[in-house]
């Protein structure tokens, strides 16, 4: 198996874990594999760059001296925003000569700057995809994956998506057993799939502003097996159906069925991710009813089956 170079780009102002934490699992997997991968670290002259939260990275090399890498990884980070413009001359030189190119969180403002992003899908930090979408027409901004592929360009969201993204790489390069060995390690998931949302329910709406609200809101999420049709909610809240519904999505930007459907998909995920419960039996927990009903939702939202979704993403029992 021929060695892959995994190249990370510095600069100042960085985020400090998109690079580490990606850095971290290909590093790994190269302990697991000896000779599959070489990192390395590159800044423009070389020298070290100081990351968003002070800390010092001193990178192995300049970017005028190093070889095409197989893998280009490009972090994110406040030095996204006002980036020096040789770094996004030498990404638009330089960058289509890497098998694979790779962005982490606001990276992918980076690749869309050298026009590396025009005609793909892409996806970036939940609180920059409108940015991005608005300085780069030309891209197909997806603002609710964790991380999307087009081609031989990878976008991953926000920071700790960048480590699914490279746990799905090292999956892809070596096996399941090379990356799940890594992801213990590191005390994670194997990985989240590619098109997970990128926050949770209770974060993709707003907080409610109105007290009832916001215990209604609570009481979702903490009973998703019981009765949340829109009439026993509002007798909760203690207001009308109707009432409620309009007061509901004033509040939280959704209506209550659409997030009864996030908070029960979400603890459904959470089951089959950490759990050794039936189909069945987490139907039934989540309020789904049936399994076919839970199958439903999952292949709408997830585009993968319950049964499919544990294969991939349950952690196997450590031996």
């Amino acid at each position: 198996m021929a060695q892959r170079t995994v190249l990370f780009v510095l600069f100042d102002g960085v985020q400090s874990l998109d690079v580490t934490g990606p850095l971290e699992v290909f590093a790994g997997a190269e302990n697991v594999t000896p000779g599959t991968y070489r990192v390395r670290t590159a800044s423009l002259d070389g020298g070290p760059v100081r990351t968003s939260s002070g800390l010092t990275l001193v990178p192995d090399e300049a970017l005028t001296d190093v070889a095409a890498p197989h893998t280009l990884l490009v972090p994110g980070g406040q030095g996204t925003r006002l980036a020096d413009p040789r770094l996004t001359d030498w990404l638009r030189t330089h960058a289509p000569r890497a098998r694979r190119l790779v962005s982490v969180c606001t990276g992918a403002i980076l690749l869309a700057a050298a026009g590396l992003l025009d005609g793909r899908r892409a996806t970036t930090h939940w609180a920059y995809c409108d940015k991005l979408a608005r300085d780069h027409p030309a891209v197909a901004v997806d603002p609710d994956p964790i991380y999307v592929r087009d081609g031989h360009v990878l976008t991953s969201a926000g920071v700790t998506s960048g480590i699914d993204l490279a746990l799905a790489l090292v999956e892809e390069d070596l096996n399941r057993d090379a990356a799940l060995t890594v992801a213990r390690h590191l005390v994670v998931f194997l990985r989240r799939p590619g098109n997970q949302a990128q926050f949770s329910a209770q974060l993709a709406a707003q907080t409610a502003r109105r007290e009832p609200l916001r215990e209604v809101q609570q009481w979702i999420t903490e009973h998703p097996a019981a009765d949340l049709s829109v009439e026993a909610l509002a007798a909760r809240a203690r207001l009308s159906p109707r009432h409620f519904a309009r007061a509901f999505h004033a509040d939280t930007g959704t209506t209550p069925g659409r997030y009864v459907d996030s908070v029960r998909l979400e603890h459904a995920r959470r089951l089959l991710e950490d759990t050794a419960d039936g189909i069945e039996e987490i139907s039934r927990a989540s309020g789904y009813g049936t399994p076919e009903a839970m199958r439903r939702a999952f292949i709408r939202t997830l585009g993968t089956s319950p049964a499919e979704y544990r294969r991939r993403f349950h952690p196997a029992p450590a031996h």
